[in-house]
């Protein structure tokens, strides 16, 4: 019995670099959102890749209902209100950037509490720290669905703004 303690001791002392990285990434992932949220020019929450497709407010709202909705399904312990409109077009920046805070904490959360308690999701994946990477592709997604629409209604984000707020924020040490 004490040799699978040690064990088990030993396992986790070797996971918890790797959890780290994972948490710092998410954390670093969320940074990046909110930084382009806040880059956004004037008129920009309006714009749209092409007619029909939502608006760059609605992708940010959309992907803080998905994190919600991700952690309810998942991890409810950790849960908060999961908004009633899943493409809501918010016109504040700074309410956007608060539901994008509140999200990414609770996804946060809701990861490191599963895998510190060695406790699988509810419902979608076989590890919890798969739902960190899946949103991270999710909005990685979106992010550049963003940027194409800003693009598309000549709001484009400079160059110098995406290296500093953006690509600067990942490769940090």
């Amino acid at each position: 019995m004490e040799s699978n303690v040690t064990e088990a001791n030993q396992t986790a002392a070797q996971e918890q670099p790797t959890l780290t990285a994972i948490l710092d990434s998410w954390d670093r992932s969320n940074v990046v959102l909110i930084n382009l949220l806040r880059a956004i020019p004037n008129g920009g929450l309006d714009a749209r890749a092409m007619p029909g497709s939502p608006t760059v407010a609605e992708m940010f709202t959309h992907m803080h209902h998905e994190r919600m909705v991700s952690v309810l399904e998942n991890v409810p312990e950790c849960a908060g209100a999961v908004p009633a409109q899943e493409w809501h077009h918010e016109a504040e920046t700074h309410r956007i950037a608060e539901m994008l805070i509140e999200s990414g904490t609770r996804v946060r959360d809701a990861v490191h509490r599963r895998v510190a308690a060695s406790r699988a999701l509810d419902r979608d994946f076989a590890h919890p720290t798969q739902l960190l990477l899946f949103l991270i592709f999710h909005e990685g997604y979106h992010h550049g669905q963003i940027k194409l629409a800003l693009k598309a209604a000549g709001c484009q984000i400079a160059e110098e703004v995406v290296g500093t707020q953006i690509w600067d924020v990942w490769r940090a040490r």
